[in-house]
């Protein structure tokens, strides 16, 4: 068994994993954005829950809002953006199947599990 006490701060943080899942918990600030356009995830899903906050996923070009209770599967290949569109913080907690970072400023190429 793994197990980590997540805490929300700003930024990005990886938690528990194994070869086959990988958590992290991702927090923007007001105004902030992660990813982009071009932001994908080439080998593995993300699944993205939003504990607190308001913003919007950008999805192959789609904006999907995004509120407490929200979750959203975003697929290997999909490029993506999150934007913090609210007045307090952006809390989500993130699992990627199969993991898609070897540390948290570095994702897995496709195939490198």
């Amino acid at each position: 068994m793994k197990r980590a006490q997540m805490t929300f701060q700003t930024g990005f943080r990886l938690g528990v994993g194994n070869a086959r899942s990988q958590s992290a918990v991702m927090v923007l600030g007001k105004g902030g954005v992660e990813g982009d356009a071009q932001n994908r995830h080439r080998g593995a899903d993300q699944w993205l829950f939003v504990i607190s906050g308001t913003g919007v996923a950008n999805i192959n070009g789609r904006a999907v809002e995004l509120g407490a209770g929200t979750m959203v599967l975003i697929e290997r290949g999909d490029t993506h953006e999150i934007r913090n569109t609210g007045r307090s913080l952006l809390k989500t907690v993130n699992v990627y199947l199969p993991p898609a970072y070897a540390d948290a400023d570095t994702e897995l190429p496709a195939g490198k599990r």
